[in-house]
C-alpha cells in the first residue's frame, strides 16, 4: 500500500525494519525532505492569529498539515507525519495538573508540588476527564481520519523520563531533591514510569492498526511500540546520579517498548552515553548537540562510541555534511536526517549516498 504523500511507503517500511534490526540495505537510512516539484495548486491556509487557531482548531490544523504535505518531497526514510504540534499542552504534566502557559511556538509548565520540604507523587492522578487528556485523544482520532491513505498519524510528544518529574516539581527544586531526598526521587520516577506505560498503551492502541506499528514526534516509524525516550533534566546532573535515580526506570522503558531510541539532547548530556549504550534493549541513540553548538560531526568520538557499542545512530546534519559523515561512520545502523533546497538535490543526494555508504560492521 502506498500513501498519497509517500508513494514508496511499503519499501520504506522494509528498510526501516532492517534499520531497527541493525541490518544493512546497501546504504545508511536517509530521511531527506525538500520543496516538492510542481506541487498541486491549492490555496495557502491562513496563518494562525490566536492560540486557539494555533493549537486547538483541528480543522485549521488539518488544512495546514495537508498543505505542507502537498508541497514536500519525502525522500528515503522521510515520512509525512500528521500532528497538531508538540507544545506540551496535552502532555502528561498538564494532565496531572501542572499549569501550562502556551505561546505561539511552545508552552511552559509551572510546578505543581512546590513544598520545599518534600512531595508525594502519589497524590497526583492521570485524569481521563482532564481537558488536556480529552484533547490528546481527539487529536489522535483526527490524525487517524485525516491521514488514512495519505500520511501517518503521530503518537505525539507527551513527556518522558525525569522531565515529567521536573515539570511537576520544578527543575531547581528537583535538583535539591536529588541531593536531599534521592530515595523519594527514585520512587517517584518509577511510579511515573508505570503511569507512562498506561498512557502509552492507550495512545498506541488508537494508532497501531492504521500504521502497522507507530511513530512519535521524531518521525521514525517502527513495526511495533516505539517512542523516543529522553531525560533532558539529566543535562544538569552527574552520570552517577543519573544511574542511581533515573536509569532504572529508563531500563524498564526499553523493556516495555518494542523499539527504543534515546534522545541525547545537549553536550552536557553526552557524559551519559556510555551507560546508555550498556542498556541491552536500547536500539538507538540520537546525538543532538543542541542550539548554538557545532554539528554532530564535531563530536565524532561520541558518534563512534555509539556505533562501537552496536547501537543504531541518529544524527541531523546539513546535506553538504553527508559525504563527510559517511567517510568515517559505518552506514550500518546510521540514520541521517537532512533537508535540501530542491527535490532534484534530494534525489541526487539519495543516489550519492548509495555510493558513499560503507558497511564498517
Amino acid at each position: 500500500m502506498s500513501l498519497a504523500h509517500k508513494a514508496d511507503w511499503e519499501q520504506t517500511k522494509e528498510r526501516l525494519r532492517l534499520w531497527w534490526a541493525h541490518g544493512y540495505f546497501g546504504r545508511c537510512a536517509l530521511a531527506v525532505t525538500a520543496a516538492r516539484d510542481n506541487p498541486p495548486a491549492r490555496p495557502v491556509p491562513p496563518q494562525p492569529k490566536t492560540l486557539q487557531d494555533r493549537w486547538y482548531d483541528l480543522d485549521a490544523i488539518a488544512a495546514r498539515n495537508e498543505y505542507g504535505f502537498s508541497r514536500t518531497f519525502y525522500g528515503g526514510e522521510a515520512l509525512p507525519m500528521w500532528h497538531a504540534g508538540y507544545p506540551g499542552i496535552a502532555s502528561i504534566p498538564t494532565i496531572l495538573g501542572c499549569p501550562c502557559e502556551a505561546g505561539m511556538q511552545t508552552a511552559w509548565h509551572d510546578p505543581l508540588l512546590t513544598d520545599p520540604e518534600g512531595f508525594d507523587i502519589r497524590s497526583l492522578r492521570l485524569d481521563e476527564g482532564h481537558p488536556a487528556y480529552r484533547y490528546h485523544m481527539s487529536v489522535l482520532a483526527r490524525a487517524l481520519k485525516e491521514s488514512a491513505g495519505r500520511s501517518l498519524p503521530s503518537l505525539g510528544a507527551f513527556y518522558h523520563g525525569g522531565d515529567t518529574l521536573a515539570a511537576v516539581r520544578g527543575t531547581e527544586q528537583l535538583l535539591i531533591d536529588c541531593i536531599e531526598r534521592p530515595e523519594v526521587v527514585r520512587d517517584a520516577e518509577e511510579w511515573l514510569m508505570d503511569m507512562w506505560f498506561g498512557f502509552y498503551d492507550r495512545t498506541y492502541a488508537a494508532v497501531k492498526g492504521a500504521t502497522q506499528g507507530s511513530a512519535c514526534w521524531m518521525g521514525v516509524w517502527a513495526p511495533g511500540k516505539t517512542y523516543t525516550m529522553a531525560n533532558d533534566f539529566s543535562y544538569n546532573i552527574s552520570t552517577a546520579m543519573f544511574c542511581d535515580l533515573f536509569l532504572p526506570a529508563l531500563e524498564r522503558q526499553t523493556r516495555f517498548l518494542d523499539y527504543s531510541i534515546y534522545h541525547v539532547d545537549g553536550v552536557n548530556a553526552f557524559r551519559h552515553v556510555d551507560v546508555l549504550c550498556e542498556l541491552p534493549r536500547l536500539h538507538a541513540l540520537q546525538i543532538l548537540p543542541g542550539a548554538g553548538q557545532p554539528s554532530p560531526l564535531h563530536f565524532m568520538d561520541v558518534l563512534k562510541k555509539v556505533q562501537a557499542a552496536g547501537k543504531n545512530l541518529h544524527i541531523s546534519i546539513r546535506p553538504q555534511e553527508v559525504e563527510e559523515a559517511l567517510s568515517t561512520l559505518s552506514a550500518r545502523g546510521l540514520y541521517i536526517a537532512t533537508r535540501t533546497d530542491t527535490q532534484a538535490h534530494a534525489e541526487e543526494l539519495l543516489k550519492q549516498v548509495e555510493r558513499w555508504s560503507v558497511d564498517r560492521g
